[in-house]
């Protein structure tokens, strides 16, 4: 946390320590002047007369339990030890890490060590970004994308003009950032906050324009090394989710180092043993093991660990959407304390407090600003909405807006200069809040202060202009124009080392870190091992040695088969490695960027700890099948044959790797590694044989990987010792392996296999140092693109919504802002009418089975009680706040009143309006806002609405009063600015947290439920963005609505705007359920009408203060328990007595009652569904647009690796290769199709959770439009790839037999799609459905019947020929071309072509409608079977 600090010492002791080093001399010296125990003194004295080295490793520390004081090795503290350490100087981090902090600093201070400061200062930036102007063209359709990658290319060529506009993120902002002095940042959304902060940390894109300068200490950015001397947090928390809280910031703490503590402690220990001072033993321990690099886990981890209040979940996995892990605030934190156990000096930290409640929040940045102030640090903090309290720990602000510095200077001066310019912050309204509004066109009238002035809109331009005639701006002006003295700056305060510890550290760091994440995947690795032995089974019982003769060339033919088959299985084998390496990028790329390590140490370790993998796999194969496929019974061979797979299997990883390193993004790797694949695969010698690659291809049989393999392996099978006989009436006196190798263009040297061997290993080498240098030069796939609005905001309509929001925000139930009343304030989203209904509940229970790490750890009971026995009431027209700590269990309350929950058990009764709740009706009913905000990415603002609206009004609104209602709701909830805007991926492209926040609220509102729930609606937003948010909330309620908010850190304004509040404490009890009253004066009074507890401050936040009060820690200091308070209160009677009332039906209502459980019918349901996948498909150009392009560009690279093949059908060989070509085009395509759909079907159906709980639709409609959307895309595809390789192949131009090529490819396409969907919707993710479908592919691969044809199958897997669907497809394209073609063949012994098909691939052409049928039959079963999975698995768990 320290920003500052300039040695930290190492990375141990940094965080702490350095805070620490500063400050409290009286507690340091009563301690050494205690009667010292002569044993302590003894072993002190002993350990002062060690050389220095030693000296630092070696410190004393009483303990308890051993007794006494042990001198004990700094650099091997156990856990316990560290534990122990710590809570003995921090026992309460709110309350001791002041004290700690300035026992450090005092110990340097007294030896009069300097320590290092840094000041940052800004001058003049501007920083420009290019952006798209108008709307058509960044939404990415289909065509616009294509147009995109053409002009794109076209640019190169300069004549071509570019669409992009200049777009100003920052203008002319100039500052100085001074040290040990804490500074906050203030501004609305896209005021250019982060910009700023990644331009001091000199952390900027390169692709911006940026003029002016950034410098520290007086130093250029190019001087020394930003990314280690300052830490830049960012808001996106990206984390490895199968490590824990501890092991991701004991990572970090590894590969940061310690900067230069240690030579600071070696110096202060140097000085103090000459000034003979003693220092604090446990001061003494705690740097000393701060100071010490290449600790797998430090002292300063569980310090961080202690401050951030992370200690209770830091064995607990961070997690991802599949893990389970810790909760959002957690993660937050996570991210914060990356950085801190640091040992950078200036600390940038970029919206640190999304999620987190206000106390935890001010909890932590007090720890920041007292280690900043004590160890004299810089830091600067943007915060979203920071509470009054937290908001007075900062010296400075720097008001941004619209990329302009509006204020910069002290905290207490910024209200001066606002009423200079004639605004005053009401007296119960944050500072912070008011700094975020009054700069903005909609809020700022509120705040004018000259009432006998007319008001008018006072611009950005105008207060950053006033700024700088103002007294503060002057003197900012001043300390610019006299540059820094670079001879004060502290030789350590700046790092010039790229990386914090030596290479060979940070490798070991990055080694234990893959094994850690090799041994959380293992399942991945069982499940692979399973895989290759149920394949090895199955080659094993095919290709069995009985069946086997040594014969003749034919029979040489299938081994071949088999040995293909075993080189191709092993090197897929290594395709898991794609989405593993895709899925750690993300976190890989921040850690680079932080020069936490370069990029080979990262590479090395992923390739390294495979290699033992690849030997038990490999193994496990060869010793399975070798001797029972009947290869050459030679141990030697046997060996040789291991080896070569060896080398096939960490090629092909190697490959793989580096695809996905170039890739980047699934759907790309994918796409770009199926078609590496293809090549390798069709030029590898065994589909097309080698005499037959056309001149203009054969550099790719060269260089195929593949090719070298397969060489390799048939020359050491065919010139052994079972293939030395010359067969009978052979014409020449070859021995018949050499006429194997022959006949399919394999070479015959016996050095062939050497040569293979070393063009594995070669290959093996240049894969993985390109997956490394594509590691280092590379960046992020998709960076989210900037849209300038072609017309000017103002005319969409003038003033109309500027005024409306006006009124409202006046129009605030009693929170006494003053406003224009004016009779046209209809109440507004009143359009429809609904019924206003109550919720009650009452002793509701709610458990789940106790975790195994719990059971594990000795607790014995079977169930976790979440909610103990919680009752209230929620009444229409009442605002009610679910408040509580972070772990109170309020999303849980939620989930479970709202129906939500999939697992656990529920008890208790819940009622609406009187009578039982019932699932199916409630959900008709009511809304539920979940805190994660899932949306259908490739659709728009308003089409979200349209959908919802479409699916949730009852069908007797007609389509105009739909449409209207939903432009009323997007006016209510202030969405028609981003009315065409793209939804995005959290976190990644398209809307905003708080424009996601409103899209969440307006979709449930279009809805027109009685009761709405919403789980944190203000979290990740800032003060204005959470205004209008609760604006919206307010606006619902006062339609007559019952409104239900759980909420973390609310500012006064907000909490105020509650009319009841729902308080729980840790464990899921309640101990407040009642009125709020104006100013929360009910609420204070219950909580100071209790004994011992201290009343609130004028002017202080309640939500805040009940939130102190109420701690675990004021519990056990005053000896009560508030839930039994609760319980025994006037309050709780009535309450009871409430639900007593409310859960008897009113006399005249009706239980809930609906036809159907839809809002609207099936067909209706279909027909919106698919209406949104349309766009859906027709915007994700990543998906549609690529996989169409690919598809022309394999048909092109086909048609000329194949050229004019169909029309020469004169030998065996030729009809092999054009099966070759038609069986691994259809292959591969197919593969292609099911991978890319995989992660698309994924993000849907995450959406489809929601949409389906919140009662948009059943299973049913969603399933059929997912899988009817794709029939036109398909059916595109295969035309494209229909024509180009029908006509360059030259098969023969009938119209019967292009519509059969064309109908067998199109459905052969579909059912690869469908089946691709149908692993989504049966497994959990889509990384587990990539590795559960891979392992038919391989099945599918053999049994096709081109590496066997049928006829030579065993009997016993016949059956298993006609349950492949790519069987039929085969048979299907070549009984069309070649089963009615008469011509005799040259070595067929007279048989005509048709007769050889039947005879040795039993293919006749009468069967092609039995293959038509069956191959439909396969389309409609794998479609049927993903809309049932769909309805029938439900992997959400809640």
């Amino acid at each position: 946390m320290e920003g500052t600090d300039h040695y930290r010492a190492s990375a141990s002791l940094r965080r702490g320590s350095s805070s620490g080093w500063r400050n409290n001399g009286l507690e340091v010296f009563s301690r050494s002047s205690r009667e010292e125990d002569d044993e302590e003194a003894l072993k002190w004295a002993a350990l002062e007369k060690l050389p220095t080295y030693d000296r630092l490793r070696k410190g004393i520390l009483v303990s308890a339990s051993k007794g006494g004081a042990n001198e004990i090795d700094v650099d091997n503290l156990g856990l316990q030890e560290r534990k122990t350490l710590i809570e003995r100087l921090i026992r309460v981090a709110e309350e001791d890490n002041e004290k700690f902090l300035l026992k450090l600093k005092n110990r340097i201070d007294r030896v009069g060590i300097e320590v290092p400061t840094i000041e940052v200062r800004y001058e003049h930036l501007n920083i420009e970004a290019e952006a798209f102007v108008g709307s058509s063209r960044a939404l990415p359709t289909f065509i616009n994308a294509t147009v995109g990658a053409i002009e794109g290319l076209l640019r190169f060529i300069p004549i071509f003009p570019s669409r992009k506009r200049p777009l100003t993120i920052l203008k002319d902002v100039s500052g100085v950032i001074k040290p040990s002095r804490l500074t906050l940042l203030l501004g609305p959304p896209s005021s250019g906050k982060t910009t700023l902060l990644l331009a001091l940390a000199g952390k900027l894109d390169p692709s911006l324009k940026v003029s002016g300068s950034v410098t520290y200490n007086g130093h250029t950015l190019n001087e020394f090394v930003p990314q280690r001397t300052a830490a830049y947090i960012s808001q996106q928390d990206l984390h490895i989710g199968e490590m824990t809280v501890r092991e991701t910031l004991a990572f970090s703490a590894r590969c940061q180092g310690v900067g230069t503590q240690h030579e600071m402690l070696a110096e202060l220990s140097r000085r103090e043993k000459a000034a003979n001072i003693k220092p604090d033993p446990d001061i003494d321990v705690f740097m000393k093991a701060a100071a010490t690099e290449g600790q797998e886990t430090s002292v300063v981890t569980d310090y961080v660990l202690k401050i951030l209040g992370l200690e209770v979940c830091a064995d607990t996995l961070v997690g991802n959407e599949m893990i389970r892990g810790i909760s959002g605030g957690q993660r937050k934190r996570v991210t914060t304390g990356e950085m801190l156990v640091g040992p950078a000096k200036a600390l940038f930290m970029d919206e640190i407090s999304t999620g987190l409640d206000s106390s935890t929040t001010y909890q932590i940045v007090n720890s920041l600003r007292q280690s900043i102030h004590i160890l004299n640090g810089t830091a600067v903090i943007s915060l979203l909405q920071p509470a009054p309290e937290t908001y007075n720990l900062f010296d400075d602000i720097i008001l941004i807006s619209d990329g302009q510095i509006v204020y910069h200077g002290p905290r207490e001066r910024v209200l001066e200069f606002f009423e200079h310019m004639g605004f005053k912050c009401p007296d119960r309204k944050g500072v912070a809040d008011f700094l975020q509004e009054v700069t903005s066109k909609k809020d700022q009238q509120q705040y004018w202060a000259r009432k006998n002035q007319p008001y008018r809109y006072v611009e950005v331009n105008e207060f950053a202009e006033a700024f700088q005639s103002f007294e503060v701006g002057r003197k900012i002006a001043e300390d610019l124009s006299t540059p820094y003295d670079r001879t004060k700056s502290h030789p350590a305060a700046l790092s010039t080392r790229p990386y914090g510890v030596g290479k060979m550290e940070l490798l070991k760091a990055n080694f234990s870190r893959e094994y850690l994440l090799m041994k959380r995947n293992s399942f991945v690795y069982y499940f692979k091992l399973f895989q290759l032995v149920m394949m090895a089974i199955v080659s094993m019982t095919l290709f069995f040695r009985t069946e086997m003769k040594h014969n003749d060339v034919t029979d040489g033919g299938i081994y071949t088969g088999a040995l293909f088959f075993a080189a191709t299985l092993i090197m897929f084998n290594g395709m898991s490695e794609l989405s593993m390496t895709i899925a750690k990028l993300p976190v890989f790329y921040k850690q680079r960027d932080f020069r936490f390590f370069p990029a080979w140490a990262y590479a090395l370790p992923s390739w390294v700890l495979k290699i033992p993998i690849s030997f038990v796999e490999v193994a496990v194969w060869v010793a399975l099948t070798y001797y029972v496929i009947g290869f050459d019974p030679n141990v030697g061979r046997l060996f040789k044959q291991y080896l070569l797979l060896l080398l096939v299997n960490q090629m092909a990883s190697g490959l793989f790797r580096l695809i996905a390193s170039i890739g980047r993004n699934m759907i790309v790797a994918n796409t770009f590694g199926s078609f590496a694949l293809l090549t390798l695969f069709a030029l590898g010698g065994f589909v097309l044989s080698r005499e037959d690659i056309k001149k203009w291809w054969i550099w790719g049989y060269w260089i195929s990987p593949l090719m070298y393999g397969q060489n390799a392996i048939v020359v050491n099978e065919f010139l052994g010792h079972s293939w030395s006989h010359i067969p009978e009436g052979s014409s020449t006196n070859e021995t018949l392996g050499v006429q194997v190798l022959k006949s399919r263009g394999f070479f015959t040297d016996a050095h062939w296999y050497w040569i293979g061997v070393g063009a594995q290993v070669g290959f093996m080498f240049v894969f993985n140092i390109l997956y490394a240098i594509a590691l280092a030069v590379f960046d992020e796939f998709d960076k989210p693109q900037a849209v300038i609005s072609d017309e000017p905001e103002s005319s969409v309509r003038p003033g109309g919504a500027i005024q409306l929001s006006q009124i409202e925000g006046s129009h605030r139930t009693d929170t006494g802002t003053s406003g224009i009343d004016e009779p046209n304030n209809k109440k507004r989203g009143m359009v429809l009418p609904f019924e206003p209904h109550s919720l009650t509940f009452d002793n509701v229970v709610y458990s789940v089975d106790m975790p195994q790490e719990m059971k594990s750890q000795g607790v014995l009971e079977d169930k976790l009680v979440l909610l103990k026995g919680v009752s209230g009431a929620f009444r229409p027209g009442v605002l009610t706040a679910l408040m509580g700590v972070s772990g109170a269990g309020k999303t849980t309350l939620m989930d479970v009143l709202a129906g939500r929950k999939t697992g656990g058990y529920i008890e208790g009764d819940i009622t609406i309006s009187g009578y039982p709740k019932k699932q199916e009706t409630f959900a008709r009913i009511s809304g539920y806002c979940e805190q994660n905000d899932i949306h259908s990415p490739n659709v728009t603002v308003y089409e979200s609405l349209v959908f919802s609206a479409w699916l949730r009004l009852p069908p007797d609104v007609d389509a105009d009063t739909r449409k209207m209602f939903v432009e009323e709701v997007m006016e209510l909830v202030e969405l028609n600015p981003l009315r065409n805007s793209l939804v995005g991926l959290p976190g990644l492209t398209g809307l905003t947290t708080e424009q996601r926040k409103r899209l969440t609220i307006a979709v449930e509102l279009v809805a027109n439920p009685s009761i709405i729930f919403m789980d944190e609606p203000t979290s990740g937003l800032d003060a204005r963005a959470a205004a209008i948010v609760m604006r919206t909330v307010r606006n619902t309620v006062d339609t007559g609505r019952t409104v239900v908010c759980t909420i973390h850190q609310p500012s006064i304004d907000i909490f105020e705007a509650f009319d009841e509040l729902f308080l729980m404490k840790r464990g899921g009890e309640e101990i407040y359920v009642g009125p709020l009253g104006r100013h929360s004066t009910h609420l204070v009074n219950y909580f100071e009408g209790i004994e011992g507890v201290s009343k609130i401050t004028d002017g202080y936040n309640p939500a805040t203060w009940m939130l102190e009060v109420t701690t675990p820690a004021q519990e056990l200091a005053l000896g009560v328990d508030f839930t039994d308070l609760y319980k025994k209160s006037d309050l709780y009677r009535r309450n009871k007595a409430m639900i007593q009332e409310l859960s008897k039906p009113a006399p005249g209502t009706k239980d809930l009652y609906f036809p159907t459980q839809y809002a609207t019918s099936f067909f209706t349901q279909t027909l919106a569904c698919l209406w949104k996948q349309q766009w859906s498909y027709w915007r994700n150009p990543p998906y549609t647009a690529v996989r169409f392009w690919f598809t022309t560009f394999v048909a092109l690279m086909f048609g000329t690796i194949f050229w004019d093949i169909g029309s020469t059908v004169t030998r065996q060989q030729d009809l092999a290769n054009a099966m070759g070509a038609l069986y691994a085009a259809t292959f591969f395509l197919g593969v292609q199709n099911a991978s890319s759909v995989q992660p698309v079907v994924a993000i849907e159906r995450t959406v489809f959770y929601r949409e389906r709980a919140a009662g948009l639709y059943s299973a049913m409609p969603y399933a059929y439009a997912q899988a009817l959307i794709e029939l036109p895309y398909v059916f595109a595809q295969s035309v494209a790839y229909s024509l180009i390789t029908y006509s360059m192949i030259a098969f023969e131009w009938t119209a019967a037999k292009f519509f059969w090529y064309l109908f067998l490819l199109y459905f052969t396409l579909l059912y690869f799609t469908f089946y691709g969907m149908m692993t989504v919707a049966v497994t959990p993710n889509h990384h587990i459905a990539a590795i559960v479908s891979s392992a038919f592919y391989s099945i599918w691969n053999i049994f096709a019947g081109f590496i066997v044809p049928r006829p030579r199958m065993p009997v016993w897997w016949r059956w298993y020929y006609w349950a492949c669907p790519i069987a039929w497809t085969l048979y299907g394209l070549i009984a069309s071309q070649f089963g009615d073609v008469h011509t005799i063949l040259e070595d067929g012994n007279g048989q005509t072509v048709a007769e050889f098909l039947k005879s040795s691939y039993g293919m006749k052409h009468d069967f092609l409608g039995a293959v038509a049928g069956v191959i439909v039959g396969i389309t409609v079963l794998f479609a049927f079977i993903f809309a049932i999975s769909i309805k029938a698995f439900n992997f959400q768990r809640r």
